[in-house]
């Protein structure tokens, strides 16, 4: 061992303190001094902060610390200059504001204990992060100035120094391994230290004067063996590599970073260095690194096979992250998943580490696919059901959704569409704050749970499409965290994958992807391919397209630049797979999204707005629903949305803000709904992809901002007990099915007439034409539906036909009421017989026939037939009512021949309401004539 002394015998310059963000003078103020803050703009780091060469103005918002909370005694308001301090330029990128004395600055008698700064430009577009400065008792005061914290690892045979600066202090002593080796008269000392073999070391640091307590620090140096040079192993990509049952390869790019460890449950996490007792760093789990110093890696033997193991890097000696492409990652909150969406999860080691932990498993147990073929339905005939997995099903399971697959192909959509479900921060989330890319978040289940549900869906012609957030990640991804400035972020200058600050201040979310980046590139790329891959998934959804980009400004003009960096994207999803849906959340000038979507590619078209004004009764256009009406569209590539999870729910805005006219009100319940089947028609037939928002097909009426935007939301099953949302469906349901079966929905041959109050659709085929009117507005309407041919049209939903003799004759509508013509007699909507049918003759008379009919799913006329055989001639009470709840109605009382009869009821309860389906029985009775029939009630 060799330690050298290194005295400075002067107050450290004004220009070596700099190289600080903030600092104070004196050093260590207390409340009993003047006190003057310096803050280095070229040094800052923070939102929009590009400072290296700035000399403007700045403004402080400051506030301090007390026992009585955090930012206290705040000074003005954000942002407002003419309240908030403004600093003084001082030169070469310095600026400072005199304090003074603490408490009459900040007018306060409290003891401050910390002083806290945001530093801002007067417009508050660029500012600094959130900085502090501790408040000193008086007496005597130590501060390590190098390194920035101990422990610290140097290499062997590498100089390590040890600077403090103290105040009120005589006598600085430096202790190595309980050894007095320097004792320094001076406010500023150093002592290097260097070493031949690797091992541990105390250094402890007292500073003392005669008639006031003295202060101390201890910590530890470590020094490592110089680290093995070696190439990769070939084959091998960053991240978990699976050689064998027992043996795995991990490889970590982190170029710029002088060493890693791993520590996990293979060594039992032994690091330590707070522990006071022996700890060392076992050189077997010390990572190679290549020749260009970029990536780190290590190969491990002797594993169990079958068995989980925790892990983490321990990159620099002071920065713990998990595996950024671990297929499973543990955090604090695991706890709060229950068994039953995840049994035997892996606890979080909350006593070995802390931040997020990664996982591997040799010898897994691969998901056995049924269905390995695929047909994917065609991208310009989507219907696609966007959903929420945390408020779709109240056990937020992928194994309940996958149970309640018949729901959604009953409503007939062709792909189904999953909000994040990458791992995010937190649990309840809509998971656009991604942390890890390659691991299915276990909030809402194991993997192959996933891939159970991804499976069914395919069994059900249901493609599967993920929504992915490639825009930004958050804080605790270990991709931030790796070059981050902070625990969780900002990034550096260094990061390979982000950039600083976002070079879009509008629409700014958690720290920006530099796309131009050719790492970032590599990523998505891999993202990309291991969900097509691993997980069968269809395609994707990719969120917030228009900020991949580091074009300045608010992402609203034309950019070649991103136009070039989304085709490079999606020209390696089809690279892989040819068919893979590629969905852009892009929002951008049609000059642009005409180009994408001739490349192939889908782009989101939001029209909420304009339909919630239609179905509220006020002045609308819908044309912009149809591709034909996006500037130079060549392709029908917008997926067209009356709701999404971004926007606000159609049936909330009807009764809250529905226009009327006389009696006819669109605030009354069961008008909105009919409004909703207004909607519907005059969407989802439109040539081209649709997406339905979950429980849109029922009339979901909970604003967005219920329970906070993010916030979740009631999961209400019980809609489908109320019987004009069950007809909202069936209207939905006929019309998913009906443009997935008839090639004129398809149709390029088309027209529209959108935008006044009574709207009509007309689409032409070989095969059949079809022709919607619809009144959007609150008062009787007419118009011309413009039969291209006399003769017989079939009126779908009402089960009937017309004949038309004039091609221009008038057809006049109801406020609400809407048509659908088809040209050629085509199925209408079948009433389902029910076929668990019995008889249960009480009497012991015999009975006929007994069959229930319900008109299905015309919303517009839901009778029901109950066909009845008597024996003789009498007085008959019908009742209908079910096992579980008391009499639900008495049809009626009349005298009936013998012979077989019929009742109608429109399947509704005594008070009005419609029935679910489920088993109901109706008793017949007359005289000795006491007949029950079971009915299983289907719709």
């Amino acid at each position: 061992m060799k330690v050298f002394l290194s005295l400075f015998f002067a107050l450290f310059s004004l220009n070596f303190i700099s190289a600080q963000e903030i600092f104070t003078v004196p050093e260590f103020p207390t409340s009993d001094d003047s006190i003057v803050v310096f803050f280095d703009a070229s040094q800052a780091t923070g939102k929009g902060l590009d400072l290296n060469n700035y000399t403007g103005d700045l403004y402080t918002h400051t506030g301090v610390k007390t026992s009585s909370g955090d930012w206290r005694h705040v000074i003005g308001t954000w942002g407002n200059n003419s309240t908030q301090p403004k600093m003084d330029y001082v030169g070469n990128g310095l600026y400072k504001i005199e304090i003074g004395y603490p408490n009459d600055f900040y007018s306060t008698s409290e003891i401050i204990l910390q002083m806290n700064f945001v530093f801002r430009t007067p417009d508050a577009s660029s500012q600094s992060e959130d900085l502090f400065l501790t408040m000193y008792e008086p007496g005597v005061k130590m501060k390590l100035i190098e390194p920035a914290s101990l422990p610290v690892f140097p290499e062997i045979n590498d100089e390590q120094r040890i600077t403090v600066v103290t105040s009120h202090a005589e006598t600085i002593k430096f202790y190595y391994d309980g050894e007095l080796v320097k004792e320094s008269s001076t406010d500023t000392s150093s002592l290097i230290i260097t070493e031949s073999e690797p091992g541990r070391h105390q250094i402890k640091i007292t500073a003392e004067s005669e008639g006031l307590a003295s202060v101390s620090d201890s910590s530890y140096i470590f020094f490592r063996d110089m680290i093995q040079v070696s190439e990769l192993p070939r084959d091998i990509e960053t991240g978990i590599n699976y050689i064998d049952d027992n043996t795995v390869t991990f490889a970590l790019y982190a170029p710029g970073k002088k060493f890693v460890y791993m520590i996990g449950d293979f060594n039992s996490w032994e690091f330590n260095p707070e522990n006071d007792t022996e700890w060392e760093l076992d050189p077997d789990y010390y990572m190679n690194i290549t020749p260009d110093s970029t990536i780190f890696w290590k190969t491990l033997s002797g594993l169990t096979a079958d068995k989980e193991y925790r892990f983490q890097y321990l990159v620099d000696g002071n920065l713990k992250i998990a595996d950024p492409y671990a297929d499973k990652i543990l955090v604090s909150d695991d706890s709060d998943i229950p068994t039953s969406v995840y049994p035997n999860l892996i606890a979080y080691p909350s006593v070995k580490t802390e931040y997020p932990v990664s996982v591997f498993e040799t010898s897994q147990d691969d998901y056995n696919w049924e269905i390995t073929d695929f047909e994917r339905p065609e991208k310009y005939n989507l219907v696609v059901y966007e959903m929420l997995v945390r408020d779709f099903v109240s056990t937020h399971s992928y194994k309940t959704i996958a149970d309640t697959l018949d729901y959604l192909q009953r409503l007939g959509i062709n792909a189904l569409e999953l909000m994040p479900v990458m791992e995010f921060e937190g649990n309840s989330s809509w998971g656009y704050n991604t942390s890890f890319y390659f691991a299915p978040d276990k909030y809402y289940g194991t993997k192959n749970n996933l891939k159970y549900l991804i499976d069914e869906c395919h069994k059900r012609g249901i493609a599967v499409i993920i929504d992915i957030v490639l825009n930004h990640m958050y804080g605790q991804s270990s991709f931030v965290r790796l070059y981050s400035s902070g625990e969780y972020g900002p990034p550096t200058s260094e990061n390979p994958w982000f950039n600083i600050t976002s070079p879009n201040p509008a629409f700014s979310f958690g720290y920006d992807l530099n796309h131009e980046s050719e790492q970032t590139q590599e990523l998505v790329d891999r993202v990309n391919k291991y969900w097509l891959n691993e997980y069968n998934i269809d395609g994707f959804r990719f969120d917030f397209t228009k900020g991949f980009t580091n074009t300045p400004g608010d992402g609203g003009n034309y950019d070649a630049s991103r136009i070039a960096i989304l085709k490079r994207m999606a020209s390696k999803i089809w690279e892989y797979d040819s068919t893979a849906y590629v969905i852009l959340e892009h929002f951008a000038p049609d000059s642009e999204e005409k180009i994408l979507t001739g490349e192939g590619m889908l782009i989101w078209g939001n029209m909420n707005y304009s339909y919630n004004e239609a179905t509220m009764g006020y002045t609308s256009d819908l044309s912009r629903i149809s591709w034909k009406n996006h500037t130079g569209f060549t392709q029908p590539g917008v997926v067209g949305y009356m709701e999404s999870h971004d926007e606000e729910r159609l049936m909330f805005k009807n009764l809250e803000y529905g226009n009327s006219s006389g009696n006819y009100s669109i605030k009354d319940f069961n008008t909105a709904i009919q409004r909703m089947k207004l909607a519907a028609a005059f969407f989802i037939p439109v040539p081209g992809p649709k997406m339905i928002w979950q429980f849109g097909e029922l009339g979901y009426d909970y604003r967005i901002d219920y329970n906070g935007r993010l916030g979740e939301k009631p999961v209400r099953w019980d809609y489908l007990n109320d019987g004009q949302r069950l007809n909202l469906y069936k209207v939905f349901s006929e019309l998913n099915k009906l443009k997935n079966s008839y090639d004129v929905f398809i149709t390029t041959d088309f027209s529209l007439a959108l935008s006044s109050s009574v709207k009509r659709i007309k689409l032409n085929d070989d095969e059949m034409n079809v022709i919607i009117i619809g009144n959007f507005g609150v008062t009787t309407g007419r118009i011309i539906p413009a039969f291209p041919d006399a003769g017989t049209w079939y009126d779908y939903f009402n089960a009937d036909s017309i004949e038309v003799e004039d091609t221009n004759m008038e057809v006049f509508l109801e406020p609400g009421e809407f048509r659908f013509f088809t040209s050629k007699k085509i199925p209408f909507p079948n009433p389902l017989i029910i076929t668990d049918v019995k008889e249960n003759d009480i009497s012991n008379t015999a009975v006929n026939e007994y069959r229930l009919y319900q008109n299905y799913p015309n919303p517009f006329n839901p009778s029901t037939n109950i066909k009845f055989a008597i024996p003789n001639t009498g007085l008959v009470k019908a009742t209908i009512y079910n096992i579980l709840a008391k009499e639900i109605k008495v049809l009626t009382e009349d005298y009936y021949d013998k012979g077989t009869h019929a009742l109608s009821w429109n399947g509704t309860d005594s008070k009005g309401r419609y029935l679910p389906s489920g088993i109901y029985f109706c008793n017949l009775k007359s005289g000795s004539f006491n007949t029950t029939m079971k009915m299983v009630l289907i719709k």
